[in-house]
């Protein structure tokens, strides 16, 4: 049985991270994709010949074959997107972050219960390769009582993409709406949520909106950082976990991401290879990362969906990310720890 998805939106995250990912899995057929810009829909009609383009977004809500609505538009518009689907009986798929505030999060997953309908956060982050190998070391136990974490997603740019909506002065903008989101939703998945949030967010380019954070998770006896920024040319790592029995790290980004950029079938052999970590216990060891593979994000989905599987990335998880992000801009503002209450 195929499940009938329609994307709204289809720049940068509809094309690749959607569109090109479930093109290749016979388990989805993608039925209708919305766009309005010019340059949108020539990808898209070139990407998906087979698939209906339509500039009027009512067409996919009111269309009773589709049964996922994919939603991939900038984040003012997820609730309201969001909710039209849900009403609509249709699953939805919402790019991270969920919503612009944990209210909007509140009401989205009361209709979300209301409907009999799910809601799936796309932090596909969590299938990331080196993420993967990193989770399994730390269930393994392999750098003992873990002390210290630090998580990196870095980038050197320091120019502005014109009429770029996440650099423009709007709610849910800047980069820990947008980066800050995939780093604090997996280490919510290793750790859960911390005691206490510390944050010091800055505007390192003079733009209209933040562009570099550093994020603290305080826990009972951990101490989790979370960090990134725009105008860093370096080599830092992209994990560091401290242990009672080692550390591990390592650098480099996930590849699928520059792997879809520039074309590569999921079904590639390479799609999803990572660089090596370091593992220093009483010896160093070089650890092989896991292959990442995006496509089990909707592997998932379908099993919630046919076999009546838990959700991996619930609209829970994307409402617990929101309250990281607020509790940072909270502590921003004050200059102090936030107690995060549970």
């Amino acid at each position: 049985m195929k499940i009938n998805v329609g994307i709204i939106g289809y720049g940068l995250s509809g094309h690749i991270f959607h569109g090109m990912i479930l093109k290749e899995m016979d388990k989805f057929c993608i039925k209708k994709i919305y766009t309005r810009s010019k340059k949108n829909t020539e990808t898209a009609i070139k990407s998906h010949p087979d698939v209906e383009i339509v500039s009027d977004v009512n067409l996919i809500f009111e269309d009773p074959s589709i049964d996922v609505v994919v939603v991939c538009t900038p984040n003012t518009s997820h609730f309201d997107l969001a909710s039209k689907a849900l009403l609509n009986k249709k699953h939805v798929v919402i790019e991270k972050p969920f919503t612009v505030t944990t209210h909007d999060a509140l009401r989205l997953m009361d209709l979300e219960h209301d409907s009999k309908k799910s809601i799936a956060v796309y932090h596909n982050r969590r299938f990331d390769g080196d993420y993967l190998t990193l989770k399994s070391l730390i269930n393994e136990d392999k750098v003992g009582r873990i002390v210290e974490f630090e998580s990196h997603f870095d980038r050197f740019r320091n120019t502005f993409k014109k009429q770029a909506w996440r650099e423009q002065d709007l709610p849910g903008s800047g980069i820990l709406y947008d980066l800050g989101s995939h780093l604090i939703d997996q280490a919510l998945d290793l750790f859960g949520l911390p005691q206490e949030v510390y944050a010091d967010i800055s505007n390192q380019r003079r733009g209209q909106t933040d562009d570099a954070f550093e994020v603290i998770l305080y826990y009972s006896e951990l101490k989790v950082t979370l960090k990134a920024g725009m105008l860093v040319n370096a080599d830092i790592p992209r994990f560091m976990v401290h242990g009672t029995e080692g550390s591990y790290t390592k650098y480099g980004l996930d590849s699928q991401e520059g792997q879809l950029r520039d074309g590569m079938a999921t079904s590639h052999p390479d799609y999803g290879k990572n660089t090596t970590g370091l593992l220093k216990t009483t010896t160093e060891t070089e650890v092989q990362n896991e292959n990442g593979d995006y496509r089990a994000f909707y592997d998932n989905l379908y099993d919630h969906i046919i076999n009546n599987q838990p959700l991996v990335i619930s609209s829970k998880d994307g409402f617990n990310v929101m309250r990281i992000i607020e509790a940072a801009y909270h502590s921003q503002q004050l200059h102090k720890r936030i107690f995060l209450k549970h």
